[in-house]
């Protein structure tokens, strides 16, 4: 082997490491530019391109009342831009200004708030612009809309022709307007961000999930390339029940408007499972005019009144410090308690004397029930306001409504000696066991009165029985007890309260509430309110007037308590409360009524349906399908030719006949007398005669006598009853 010749080999690799460097300088020196003074035109290069991390909403969930309707869905709207740039590099600008004048008078006549002068100026400036988003009209519309502008010259090429482009939103719509409007709850439309009521709590299960997709410019397309695909947004079911709902709220409105009210509420739980079927919040926003604006069913942090009084004897009651026969003194109607007078609503008539503890919340006794408390726990007034909590009155119910607020009673507290309260007066008591010095927001008050209708077992109440994707159940909110309240009170304690409450309605204060088609059981309340009424503050005084209570009350089914703001005399709790409380109540028991259809089937009913004269192969048809027997028939055979004319004839009580009317002479009007609308209807204008309808039913006389020659243009006028 020969020795290799360094002499020729090393200039060679001179020459070779001489030029990768120069290339490597060049390539240097290149990209040096590229991010300097090229970087500008690359990066408009690249955003035409590719689009990388473009977030797709999904479809937020729906949210279904109890037996599955539709109270609040999402459906698309769009705000319509024009990409000027992409216009002119379509070099489509000579179409634009052939089209101008008939693309803003279309405009126009779709949006007619603005002129085609107006519509014409906009978009002029937009392209002189070249503004690759400029908006066409400024607000969001709906399908039909954007199709419609869509159809109009130029935006009809495709939108890399001519520029004509969209944002889609999904707009929140619900199918029965305000219904529970603030339970329900609603949208921020421009940001779509829930705003309040189940929307907000339930945001993120209805929301979904945002998908990811990239854009990419192929050929002078784009490609939109998905990532990650979006996670649609699951469904709830509430426990609202639509029928009830409707009644509760024209129930309350309609005696708001009556007595000039300021603030309606009302609430109505299913006894058993706590479910909230309907909830009602109309707060005057003027004269005449209710809307929700607060929730105040589960916010107003008010002082009860005398609906507390339920609570403050059966804690007596169960402590066994008293029974129904225990008998107080109220005197003539005014009481002096610890330098402060109490006083009964019949103070200027005498007030009541001696009476029975059940007739204290008969007549709604605040003397009566303010002295039995305190007789029996002036000394330790803790153990009543301990009493207290463990009826539930004071239970933090977690509820899924944002806003709402637990009750607030609070517990005397003594000095680090233990001989005296630091918050608590000797009138405290008195007037905590009439409704004051409490602040318990509604929901609680019918929480607490639909525990003694289950028999002692609050439930907590329940807004959303179960969360649903794509019709299969993935999470379930079963019928929940109250931790510890499984008992609020002994049954036998139970049982008596229920029977005292029957009687207020029955035969005291409470009479308004009830009915005479099954018996009602609950509690009047009328307490002057020291703040003033949902923020009105005017010289008279202000009411919060209240019923609550349940029905059946031998079989309680639902409870219920109506709470009513007002200004002013006359006020009174079972006056006006009871009055809205007792058409929900007969209301919702009349919607629960079922009837079997052998009911209505006595010895003398006629079991063969009445049936029109008209196309006897029709009627044959669909008897013979009901299981009919007609003797002279077509054993139920409709063949599609000509139509037999005729009426059936009773046999008795089980059988028909059929009789076909005689041929009618040719020109001459038929006699339609006994048909339904849709035979008479065709046999006439089969034969040239124009109809005119007046009723509904069968015809019972037609104004061109059958028989009479047809003139042309005869209009013939029937009348069905």
């Amino acid at each position: 082997m020969s020795k290799l010749n360094n002499k020729n080999i090393m200039p060679r690799y001179s020459v070779i490491a001489i030029v990768m460097t120069v290339i490597a300088a060049a390539v240097l020196v290149k990209a040096f530019y590229t991010m300097t003074a090229g970087r500008k035109y690359w990066v408009q290069v690249a955003s035409r391109l590719k689009v990388d991390s473009v977030e797709v909403k999904p479809t937020r969930g729906n949210i279904y009342s109890c037996d599955g309707q539709l109270m609040a869905s999402s459906l698309p709207e769009f705000k319509l831009f024009m990409d000027f740039n992409a216009l002119h590099e379509a070099e489509n600008d000579s179409i634009w200004e052939a089209k101008i004048d008939s693309i803003c008078d279309g405009l126009h006549q779709i949006f007619p708030s603005k002129t085609s002068a107006e519509f014409r100026a906009s978009l002029e400036e937009g392209r002189t612009k070249l503004s690759k988003h400029w908006p066409i009209w400024e607000k969001r519309v709906d399908y039909s809309t954007y199709k419609e502008v869509q159809a109009l010259p130029v935006f009809n090429l495709s939108k890399y022709k001519s520029g004509f482009h969209i944002e889609e939103f999904n707009a929140r719509r619900r199918p029965y307007g305000t219904l529970a409007g603030r339970t329900i709850g609603d949208m921020y439309g421009a940001k779509d961000t829930a705003r309040c009521g189940l929307e907000l709590s339930y945001d993120s299960i209805l929301r979904g999930k945002n998908g990811i997709i990239h854009r990419r410019k192929v050929l002078n397309k784009y490609l939109s390339i998905t990532d990650t695909p979006p996670t649609d947004g699951m469904d709830i079911i509430t426990t609202i029940d639509v029928g009830m709902q409707d009644l509760a709220e024209r129930a309350v409105v309609d005696e708001l408007k009556l007595i000039n009210g300021n603030v309606g509420v009302a609430i109505v739980m299913e006894v058993a499972t706590g479910d909230i079927k309907a909830i009602v919040n109309m707060e005057k926003v003027a004269e005449g005019v209710y809307r929700e604006t607060k929730n105040h069913a589960v916010s107003d942090l008010l002082e009860p009144g005398s609906v507390f009084k339920t609570a403050s004897l059966l804690v007596a009651l169960d402590d066994g410090v008293v029974d129904t026969t225990y008998a107080i003194a109220t005197g003539g109607g005014v009481w002096n308690m610890y330098g402060r007078d109490m006083k009964d609503h019949n103070w200027t008539r005498g007030g009541y004397g001696t009476i029975s503890l059940p007739r204290t919340l008969e007549v709604s006794s605040n003397i009566g029930v303010s002295r039995i408390v305190d007789n029996f726990y002036h000394k330790n007034p803790e153990k009543f306001v301990q009493g207290i909590y463990d009826l539930g009155l004071a239970e933090d119910f977690k509820l899924p409504i944002p806003g709402y607020s637990p009750a607030k009673i609070r517990m005397p507290k003594k000095d680090a000696k233990g001989k005296q309260y630091l918050n608590w007066s000797k009138t405290a008591l008195p007037w905590m066991s009439i409704g004051y010095e409490t602040q318990v927001p509604p929901i609680s008050t019918l929480t607490f009165y639909n525990a003694i209708a289950n028999n002692g077992k609050m439930m907590k109440p329940r807004f959303v029985k179960q969360v649903v994707k794509d019709g299969e159940v993935v999470m379930e909110f079963p019928p929940e007890v109250v931790k510890g309240r499984e008992q609020i009170a002994k049954p036998a304690t139970i049982k008596t309260m229920q029977t005292i409450l029957e009687h207020v309605v029955s035969q005291g204060l409470g009479k308004r509430a009830g009915s005479k088609l099954f018996k009602v059981a609950g509690k009047t309340g009328t307490a002057q309110m020291s703040k003033g009424v949902a923020g009105y503050h005017t010289g008279t005084m202000n009411y919060l007037l209240s019923f609550a209570g349940f029905f059946p009350a031998d079989a309680p089914r639902y409870s219920c308590i109506v709470c009513i703001q007002k200004s002013g005399l006359p006020a009174s709790g079972g006056g006006m409360s009871g009055v809205v409380f007792h058409y929900i109540s007969e209301g919702i028991m009349a919607q629960s009524l079922k009837r079997d259809v052998n009911d209505a089937v006595d010895s003398t009913s006629i079991l063969i349906p009445q049936v029109k004269s008209g196309n006897l192969l029709a009627a044959d048809f669909v008897l013979n399908h009901f299981g009919f027997d007609i003797k002279n028939g077509w054993g139920g055979s409709y063949s599609s030719g000509n139509p037999v004319w005729g009426t059936i004839e009773h046999q008795g009580r089980k059988s028909l006949s059929l009789k076909k009317y005689t041929s009618t002479p040719t020109k001459t009007v038929p006699d339609v007398k006994g048909m339904g609308a849709r035979d008479a209807v065709y046999l006439l204008e089969n034969n040239g005669i124009k109809v005119h309808l007046v009723g509904r039913g069968k015809v019972s006389e037609q104004s061109i006598p059958a028989g009479s020659s047809i003139k042309k243009g005869a209009v013939c006028t029937l009348k069905l009853v």
